[in-house]
């Protein structure tokens, strides 16, 4: 359960205003606005301040909670502004589209690459194949998790695919992660970003049917995670 002790604001309020930033293309004065309208008086920096707050841990519960997905997955790598700078946020889902996980770099190399793979596979076990494209970095940061996998108690490894056209499901997924950023006009911080995504990516998995939903809202879903 997601504390929400000392908050000035009931929960349903800031769960509400947390979904509809992570869900829908709107900026922090935007929401300001709607709520304005809606009779709750909030300024845009305690709407980024519960962003902050709260999206990673409603990411974490998402993560942990999502149904089981399938051993064929597609990785590949977006871009997000932070600070006025391009960063790398790789992100991998499995062959039907559902998302694994992702992770936030301010390098696109072997060491990023590789502390992808680990993470996601220590989320979601050892896939059968991880379709990549034909970046270097991605194929030696996957060869060394092999590498390392040879070496635990069932000695599996991961067929690895350099297919660019097997990725299209995972492009078309990275432009509904743009679609909500744009409006965010890029991040302050590298830990901002990181946190806002992961609730960004919470929202996107209730979308695409990722978690036990017997007749709930979508909205629902967002607060049972933090229920």
């Amino acid at each position: 359960m997601i504390d929400f002790k000392g908050a000035q604001f009931p929960k349903p309020v800031i769960l509400y205003v947390v979904f509809f930033y992570l869900r829908y293309a709107v900026s922090y004065r935007d929401l300001e606005e709607i709520m304005a309208e809606r009779g709750v008086r909030v300024d845009h920096a305690t709407l980024n301040r519960w962003v902050v707050k709260y999206a990673p841990l409603i990411g974490a519960e998402a993560q942990a909670r999502k149904r089981p997905t399938a051993s064929s997955w597609r990785m590949d790598e977006t871009y997000i502004k932070v600070k006025g700078r391009w960063t790398y946020l790789y992100r991998a889902v499995d062959r039907h589209g559902k998302t694994l996980d992702f992770t936030l770099s301010v390098r696109r190399d072997l060491a990023a690459a590789r502390r992808f793979f680990k993470r996601v596979i220590s989320t979601n076990g050892v896939p059968d194949r991880v379709v990549i494209d034909k970046s270097g970095a991605n194929l030696a940061g996957l060869q060394a998790v092999n590498v390392s996998l040879k070496f635990t108690a069932k000695c599996k490894t991961v067929e690895i695919l350099q297919v660019k056209y097997l990725n299209n499901i995972l492009e078309q997924d990275h432009r509904f992660i743009k679609r909500i950023t744009a409006p965010m006009m890029g991040f302050k911080s590298v830990h901002s970003a990181a946190a806002t995504l992961a609730g960004i990516e919470a929202a996107h998995m209730i979308r695409k049917g990722q978690f036990d939903d017997p007749g709930m809202t979508v909205f629902q879903q967002f607060a049972a995670l933090a229920a």
